[in-house]
């Protein structure tokens, strides 16, 4: 018997004693891609069954079903021996008119899902034919302090959700990153099931989408009691363990490196760089194998798997670490008690979402050296392969499930993990095919080295022409949102340090994620369509508050690039930046972008201004007004010491600065994509007219384009609801209760009025004042540190004016 089910506490029997007791429904269903002629929603099973997914039009406010309008079925693929996962996707159902069974913004619908199970399951006893209002009472969640809940909003029982409204002054757009299950605070993701519950009967006033733009689960940093639950309910559901590769030779088993002892093993076997911050205990539960990253997702989205209460006390083999595992263990509960919601909300709001590090691994593809580092070593490799097919099975289906239908190469990769799974790991043809389809680099046989390409003035990583794109666009009734993969497609500098900061995108990739997308959102409006918004997803930052700059800045100057992921923030490659900003502008006048990452919220504006092919004289300044506004939601769960300060009236002695940038097209590269040569000046006198005669001095033309960033101040916060949560008991200890009026002053309200971002856990929701003047809103949604259930609002308003050129003189 393995050491995760020695004992008599409950808690200690093992997944595989449970799974019996447990429902049909393990994870979800969520929501996720939802156009007009087509829904799909996700769904992870206990058993094999074919799939039917049925959406209806509503009545009355969404109390009553209304007639049949889409509908789609599809088997699910065998994960595991006890693990079944699918995306279907419904369609408009048959008919004379199919085009009068389109959904419509403006309007409510529901949805339903109806469970056959295959014949060839091993359990005979499972009911035929079960749908969610059949699986409600099934399912419903006991919980001490809420009692029962289901997954929907009204009396029929099923999950509901509206298109994107035909007034871009309606369209409500949610996002955030950085949900840890330990991490510091509440769970702000459980906001989104309160402003659905305020909103659901009203199609224009409740989430229309959201997007959760990275780090969604964190392979690296994972608490001891969470990996104690993960490697036993991961070996469970798919009912096999993976031999995992040390060298071509030796391997082991995941279990055999318990909680709080990986941290060797990742860093010098793997080559992971979790640890590498002088601090190996961040990856003391790194994820290695596949069941783990799969575990992880199902007990990230849905309470089902998770055990009724967590031991305040390790196991026998990790009493050294009881303080720590009492701290994670009382994390982990907050996180659990309200994960009811989390699933909620997620079943009844389209969602989408995209890869930042910690889906797989801290420092994912950071730079060239951490790909020659990670993927040069089998177990390294292993690990990034494991956490990305995790990824395309739990996020990317959902979110491109065309890439996925009979003659894709999603539906081909599905197969392949069956049969792979099937074999327990051991067909390696399957294998191949998988680290192909994912996009892994092929290895030189001779060095057993990743495999790079030559991209413009970069490399990139090798990879099969077929391999899954994970970059998307979604394009509702008046807005389009480009959701950009700025791991996988970076250019690193062909010429310089392997630890040099890359192209978050490469010039291939700008003309796949961008151009060609906005070329085409230009020929849809010229056949008809009216997309008048564009929105960009950046999982990593254009710019940093000005600390963290100078801090990266040294670290790259001393070679610690792992300490604080230099080279994934844009403007530490000035040329990439140059060329994201240009390739925006060349096509649109106003940008919105949408980034996480950072563990604090905030919004800037960034104003654009470029030469016009009729002002190229040396006289004249750039002419042709562009705007940008970035708009950072972050963290969910994760906040820090350091974000808590930030976000008090204590960073008003250091406010950020306007920034004032210039640039010179670099005559080696002809055309766009491409690297401009960039100088970059930070303005401390705050006036564009030194900035221009300083940055001219040794120059004899003038730039080719000129932008002003500042940062936009955060409105005083308003209550937004009120939320109860189930009362803990406090543990306090004697100096606690002696600091605790220190406490008070620290969570005062006026200390935390901060002037420009929202340190504390949160959840973004973007609105739009669209009319002749054009503004960006968004709203913050955080706990109040001076009262534990108010939920507080931070606004940040960013104006969508085209400014006219400042009047500059070539000197």
């Amino acid at each position: 018997m393995r050491w995760m089910s020695v004992g008599d506490n409950p808690i200690r029997v093992t997944a595989s004693h449970r799974l019996h007791q447990l429902p049909l429904v393990l994870a979800g269903p969520m929501l996720r891609r939802t156009e007009a002629d087509a829904v799909t929603v996700w769904v992870a099973l206990q058993h094999a069954c074919v799939v039917t997914l049925q959406v209806y039009a509503t009545q009355d406010q969404g109390n009553q079903l209304d007639r049949l309008m889409l509908s789609g079925t599809r088997e699910t693929i065998a994960v595991g021996q006890h693990l079944h996962i699918v995306a279907v996707t419904a369609i408009p159902v048959a008919d004379d008119n199919p085009v009068s069974h389109h959904l419509t913004p403006d309007s409510l619908y529901a949805y339903d899902l109806r469970f056959s199970p295959l014949q060839t399951d091993e359990r005979q006893d499972i009911p035929t034919d079960l749908t969610i209002s059949d699986l409600t009472l099934l399912e419903a969640i006991q919980t001490p302090f809420s009692g029962e809940t289901s997954i929907s909003y009204f009396q029929h029982q099923l999950p509901t959700f509206a298109l994107p409204p035909s007034d871009l002054n309606q369209l409500n757009i949610v996002h955030g990153s950085c949900r840890k299950p330990h991490g510091s605070g509440r769970d702000a993701l459980i906001f989104l099931d309160q402003l659905l519950e305020r909103n659901s009967h009203d199609p224009n006033a409740r989430p229309h989408q959201v997007f959760l733009t990275g780090d969604q689960i964190y392979g690296d940093d994972v608490a001891d009691p969470w990996l104690w639950l993960l490697t036993d309910i991961g070996d469970t559901v798919l009912g096999w363990q993976e031999q995992l590769p040390l060298d071509h030779e030796s391997t082991i088993l995941a279990h055999q490196y318990p909680p709080g002892q990986r941290s060797e093993l990742a860093e010098t076997q793997a080559g992971l760089t979790a640890g590498l911050k002088n601090k190996p205990e961040y990856a003391k539960s790194h994820l290695l194998s596949f069941s783990e990253y799969c575990a992880t997702y199902l007990l990230a989205w849905s309470p089902v798997l998770h055990p009724p209460t967590l031991p305040n006390q390790p196991p026998d083999l990790l009493k050294g670490r009881s303080r720590s595992w009492r701290q994670e263990v009382k994390a982990l509960r907050q996180f659990t008690q309200q994960l009811w919601r989390v699933r909620r909300a997620l079943a009844n709001t389209p969602t989408y979402t995209v890869f930042d590090d910690h889906d797989i691994s801290d420092d994912w593809y950071l730079n060239q050296a951490w790909c020659l580092r990670v993927l040069g070593k089998p177990l390294g490799r292993r690990v990034v392969q494991n956490g990305l097919q995790a990824y395309a099975l739990f996020q990317g289906w959902g979110n491109t499930p065309d890439q996925f239908v009979a003659g894709q190469a999603g539906e081909t990769l599905l197969q392949a993990i069956a049969h792979w799974s099937a074999t327990q790991g051991k067909d390696v043809k399957a294998d191949q095919t998988i680290a192909s389809l994912l996009g892994l680099p092929p290895q030189n046989p001779h060095t057993g080295l990743p495999q790079f390409t030559r991209d413009g003035e970069t490399l990139i990583l090798d990879r099969d022409r077929g391999a899954l794109d994970w970059h998307y666009t979604v394009r509702g009734d008046r807005h389009e949102v480009i959701v950009l993969d700025t791991r996988t497609w970076r250019g690193y500098p062909a010429e310089r340090s392997p630890k040099a900061p890359p192209m978050l995108l490469s010039p291939t990739a700008f003309e796949r994620q961008l151009q060609t997308p906005l070329q085409l959102t230009d020929q849809l409006n010229q056949s008809g369509a009216q997309i008048e918004l564009t929105l960009v997803i950046a999982p990593t930052n254009l710019v940093h508050m000005r600390a963290i700059d100078w801090v990266q800045q040294l670290n790259l100057k001393q070679g610690n690039v792992y300490n604080n992921d230099v080279g994934d923030a844009w403007n530490l490659h000035k040329g990439a930046l140059a060329a994201l900003l240009a390739t925006l502008f060349e096509q649109r006048d106003r940008i919105v972008v949408l980034s996480g990452d950072i563990h604090y919220g905030y919004a800037t504006r960034l104003n654009y201004w470029s030469q016009t092919p009729s002002a190229m004289a040396p006289s004249k300044p750039p002419k042709t007004p562009h705007v940008l506004a970035q708009l950072t939601s972050s963290a969910f769960k994760n906040a820090e010491w350091k974000t808590q300060i930030v976000h008090t009236k204590l960073k008003a002695i250091a406010p950020e600065p306007s920034q004032y940038w210039l640039g010179w097209q670099s005559p080696l590269l002809e055309q766009l994509p491409d690297a401009p040569i960039a100088k970059q000046i930070h303005s401390f006198w705050r006036n564009p007219e030194k900035v221009w005669t300083a940055a001219l001095q040794n120059s004899p033309d003038p730039p080719d384009w000129f932008y002003r960033l500042d940062w936009i101040k955060r409105q005083p916060a308003q209550l937004a609801f009120e939320v109860t949560f189930p009362p803990e008991k406090s543990q306090q200890g004697w100096l606690p209760r002696l600091l605790q009026p220190m406490s008070w002053l620290w969570r005062n309200r006026w200390l935390q009025e901060g002037p420009e971002v929202v340190g504390h856990n949160n959840l973004g929701v973007v609105r739009f004042q669209w009319s002749e003047s054009k503004t960006v809103i968004q709203d913050l949604y955080w706990l109040a540190p001076w009262h534990p259930n108010q939920v507080i609002t931070s606004r940040f308003e960013v104006p969508l004016t085209l400014d006219p050129s400042p009047t500059l003189n070539h000197k």
